[in-house]
């Protein structure tokens, strides 16, 4: 079932109608003559009094006619129709929504805290009053649905080149978060504008112990950026010394000289000096 125009008019034109209707009648009763427009204007009154209704701005009104859908109005304003349909709001509003938090394990099997924000709104108002149920409680249970099957499909932390993770790829698991629960939500006549993770943590059972993978790996980054530092410093200071002649060092003194260099370049604490007054050999 899709969504499709039903049958409405302007309001105010059908209420000056009504107006005249209503003038002729009153002419009629001063007139002290009763024919049959009479009794027609009087019926006609009757019957186009309880078509008006309001359609608010980003609302509709979903149509029925003894159990059958009829069309939806989503033109704003005074609107009138045949007072037999059975009239129904739906907003069309762009609504949010936001999950509990949910205990999952990742791509790796890591327990983790996941949870997001969804940001929809109504498209098809047919599928979503006949198609489902409660298409809110639809929209909240799918989404929370499909964020979990998500989360076990990408690891938390990046450990590879280009792998795609939940940290350190935000853009990417957005984009397949909002076609995991635009998916399914189609059904229900629903469009997801927006799906983003609001919090993402490692569950608190290994959140220390994972803090101090973390805390290993930057310090191995960093020692690793200390040491290319240093080799690339003493292969520079060999190559002056050598170049301008400075000292006359054999391979013996250079690999002690290399030594001390990178001692005093790779420490994280501060060297202490020994000088040597005597003679370099």
């Amino acid at each position: 079932m899709h969504e499709k125009k039903g049958f409405s008019l302007n309001g105010f034109g059908v209420f000056v109608a009504l107006l005249l209707l209503a003038v002729f009648i009153i002419g009629q009763i001063l007139a002290q003559h009763a024919s049959a427009l009479f009794f027609i204007a009087i019926a006609a009154i009757i019957f186009i009094i309880p078509g008006f209704f309001m359609v608010q701005p980003n609302q509709g009104k979903v149509m029925t006619f003894f159990g059958s859908y009829v069309g939806t109005v989503k033109l704003n304003g005074l609107r009138w129709t045949i007072p037999f349909f059975i009239r129904k709001n739906i907003s069309l509003r762009i609504r949010n929504f936001e999950s509990n938090q949910m205990k999952v394990n990742d791509n790796h099997g890591n327990p983790i805290e996941i949870a997001t924000v969804v940001v929809w709104s109504v498209d098809d108002t047919a599928e979503a009053t006949f198609e489902v149920d409660d298409y809110i409680s639809f929209v909240n249970i799918q989404s929370e649905s499909a964020l979990r099957n998500m989360a076990i499909s990408y690891p938390y932390d990046q450990h590879e080149g280009d792998e795609i993770a939940l940290r350190s790829h935000p853009q990417e698991i957005s984009e397949a978060l909002k076609y995991e629960i635009q998916a399914r939500l189609e059904k229900a006549g629903v469009k997801v504008h927006e799906a983003r993770i609001s919090h993402l943590a490692y569950a608190p059972e290994i959140a220390n112990a994972m803090l101090q993978r973390q805390q290993a790996s930057a310090i191995i980054a960093a020692r690793r950026l200390i040491v290319d530092g240093a080799v690339g410093m003493v292969e520079m200071a060999l190559s002056q010394l050598s170049e301008k002649k400075i000292v006359e060092l054999d391979e013996e003194r250079k690999a002690t000289m290399v030594s001390n260099l990178l001692v005093v370049l790779c420490s994280d604490k501060s060297t202490q000096p020994v000088v040597n007054t005597g003679s370099l050999y």
